[in-house]
């Protein structure tokens, strides 16, 4: 059984873990997330049937992330709320951090930033969709939407994603 849930973790660990970076934007979140849902694995591993497990997977990934911008929110509100100022807020530039700019290109930070901005569940089709190349049925499958109501919602993310990023380079310009 442990080695049947390791090569499971194997699998699906990378597309959890890219997931949640391009949904939360941040990847320490990303990586606690990742740990979350893989820990709901192992949970639910006697449940779970292999016909269903990516689905499930997929599904529980982007319900942690929904669950990690909440709890962001409401820490930084309580934190506001009390009359303290966040430290990121001073000290966080708009550049993006070496690591991230080593790992990747100045196109795909600016890509993440803007897919940050956008509301569920446009962020996660697009994300499922044209960063981990998944077919449209299984995103529908994956989030219990109609067929056609997820490439309705994909052609209104990948517009409202245009648009936040003609506004990034109009910033720059």
């Amino acid at each position: 059984m442990a080695e049947k849930f390791r090569k499971v973790v194997d699998r699906y660990r990378n597309s959890v873990y890219t997931f949640a970076y391009y949904s939360l934007g941040n990847k320490e979140e990303a990586e606690d997330t990742t740990q979350e849902v893989l820990m709901r694995l192992w949970r639910n591993w006697q449940d779970l049937k292999t016909e269903t497990m990516p689905a499930w997977i997929r599904r529980v990934t982007r319900n942690a992330c929904i669950d990690m911008i909440r709890r962001r929110r409401a820490y930084s509100a309580r934190v506001v709320a009390s009359g303290e100022t966040l430290a990121f807020d001073h000290a966080v530039s708009n550049e993006p951090d070496p690591d991230v700019s080593a790992e990747n290109s100045e196109l795909r930070d600016q890509i993440r930033r803007a897919l940050t901005t956008l509301k569920e569940p446009y962020r996660s089709i697009v994300i499922f969709r044209e960063i981990q190349d998944m077919r449209y049925e299984q995103i529908s499958e994956s989030l219990d939407l109609p067929l056609n109501t997820v490439k309705s919602y994909l052609h209104r993310g990948r517009r409202m994603l245009r648009e936040q990023l003609r506004e990034t380079l109009h910033e720059r310009g």
